[in-house]
């Protein structure tokens, strides 16, 4: 790989994310003024949703940061950042609605869910040491660098089953809006906006995870001729 290749590759893993965050960024600034007609909190939407499934036993709770939202399928909470927790906004309606969906995928044992759960020690193995042993590799013995590319396998393996994870969610949280009557008909679209545009954040880590295994695998072939 020539030397402008090599910065224009560089350049493409650091555009990538960028453009994905300040997608994210933009969209949820945009609908997080735009407040949905049912005018319901992010967290009286959470507990709506999961009252509504059947899913009294997860809690909600309110936790710091911007864009913070996430589901604890440990101690099967739903903590919501507190713009989103006490927010009327569509935007707000919607990464709760998509916080719930991981409670309900949990709920209904979710393959893809169960098997990303199943992944992460070993994904998180790969992010660590990965990259640390096929440089290791190339020096010392192949037969690090191999493991490390197995091990950042699992890594890349992770951020792929992240995707339909998520997707789903995102269905899910969409249905549920609609029938919970939290959104009407005609604020649909603005919510996939706010679903669709947070998804590119998964889509750009795995396209770079890819991208980095590709490029590690061909440093492995490389040292090797």
């Amino acid at each position: 790989m020539g030397i402008g290749t090599y910065l224009i590759y560089l350049a493409l893993l650091m555009i990538i994310p960028l453009w994905a965050q300040s997608k994210v960024k933009s969209t949820y600034k945009k609908y997080a003024k735009v407040a949905t007609s049912s005018y319901m909190t992010g967290a009286q939407v959470a507990r709506k949703i999961l009252d509504d499934n059947g899913l009294y036993n997860v809690t909600i709770e309110e936790t710091r940061g911007m864009l913070s939202d996430h589901y604890d399928p440990r101690k099967k909470v739903v903590r919501l950042s507190s713009d989103n927790y006490h927010g009327h906004s569509m935007a707000a309606s919607a990464i709760a609605a998509h916080e719930v969906g991981h409670a309900i995928q949990d709920a209904q044992a979710y393959a893809f869910l169960r098997f990303r759960s199943s992944l992460f020690p070993l994904a998180n193995l790969g992010d660590k040491l990965g990259f640390i042993l096929i440089i290791a590799g190339i020096f010392l013995t192949p037969m690090l660098s191999i493991i490390g590319v197995v091990f950042m396998g699992f890594a890349v393996l992770f951020q792929l089953v992240t995707l339909p994870v998520e997707f789903d969610a995102s269905n899910r949280a969409m249905g549920q809006l609609v029938s919970s009557g939290v959104i009407r008909n005609n604020e649909e679209r603005d919510t996939k906006k706010v679903l669709n545009a947070a998804a590119l954040t998964y889509v750009a880590a795995a396209l770079v995870a890819v991208a980095e295994l590709i490029r590690f695998i061909l440093m492995f072939v490389i040292s090797e001729d």
